[in-house]
């Protein structure tokens, strides 16, 4: 069994990006890891050089900065640079990380088994991650329905796949359509750190990529959000990301006079419903194998 691990990345480390960590996480799972590299206007590609690892490929690519926003299609970029990875791994496997997204070593072994596990079985397409969304600090965590609890990060490599846009992937069934994955549990979590990061590197964030997610430039103040929905964390960080993580003590602190808006007054709603009915109402972009 061969495992690809992909990736792609532009001015990870002016927006404030683990990129380094993240694909040191996953350095010890797979056989080779492809990340598509944007033309960047920092060191980015300096410190990917740097890992010096023989599985890392590197592959220069070209943003296209004429997409139109006005058709409404969001992400498409993304989905182009992603798929570019994705199209270079030559694993049976191939397991997507964002940027800021983790996998702790604890987790390794299982992972592997439910690679080894599903490999002949056709049905599965895919494998699916519990997510764990850092808010604030370290040792604060988001969740509520608004955070997705679940989301597919290994593809079968031998199935017509592509990402038509950032956040999930796409089965092919015929040259004008597809559906969600068919996925089985990959018996391990992402930890994701995207919403650890200063607000400064949020805002310039979301400067750069509103051209190609029309409609994303919100206004970054971290403790404006419902208290509700943050938890404390007591577990352990993957060991790649210690060093990163900036210091903390306790439950990062919403403003206690904010304001909810009307999708967390709807999050709060369906949050009961999940108690009452015992279900998960939260998005996912797969449908279970």
């Amino acid at each position: 069994m061969k495992i690809s691990g992909f990736t792609f990345i532009r001015n990870g480390h002016m927006l404030g990006f683990p990129f380094e960590e993240s694909i040191r996480s996953v350095l010890p799972l797979v056989d080779e890891f492809i990340v598509a590299m944007g033309a960047s206007q920092d060191d980015t590609e300096e410190r990917l050089r740097a890992i010096r690892d023989p599985k890392l490929r590197i592959i220069p690519t070209t943003w296209n900065e004429r997409i139109r926003s006005d058709l409404g299609v969001k992400g498409f970029v993304y989905g182009q640079q992603k798929s570019i990875a994705l199209f270079n791994c030559t694993g049976d496997w191939a397991f997507y990380l964002e940027g800021d997204e983790l996998i702790h070593e604890d987790d390794i072994p299982k992972i592997r088994a439910s690679m080894e596990r599903n490999l002949d079985n056709p049905r599965v397409e895919a494998l699916y991650f519990r997510y764990l969304h850092f808010y604030g600090n370290g040792q604060t965590l988001a969740s509520s329905p608004a955070w997705y609890r679940r989301e597919v990060r290994i593809l079968r490599n031998t199935i017509p796949a592509w990402a038509p846009k950032g956040l999930f992937f796409i089965t092919l069934t015929s040259p004008k359509g597809g559906r969600y994955p068919r996925a089985a549990d990959s018996d391990g979590a992402i930890y994701h750190y995207g919403w650890v990061r200063s607000e400064q590197q949020m805002i310039e964030k979301f400067d750069q990529v509103g051209k190609f997610w029309p409609g994303q430039k919100p206004e970054i103040k971290l403790d404006e959000i419902d208290p509700q929905s943050l938890k404390p964390y007591t577990g352990t960080h993957p060991a790649a990301i210690r060093d990163w993580l900036p210091p903390a003590t306790g439950l990062f602190q919403a403003n206690p006079n904010h304001v909810l808006t009307r999708r967390e007054r709807k999050n709060r709603w369906v949050a009961r419903l999940e108690r009452l009915t015992r279900a998960d109402f939260s998005k996912r972009h797969f449908t279970f194998a």
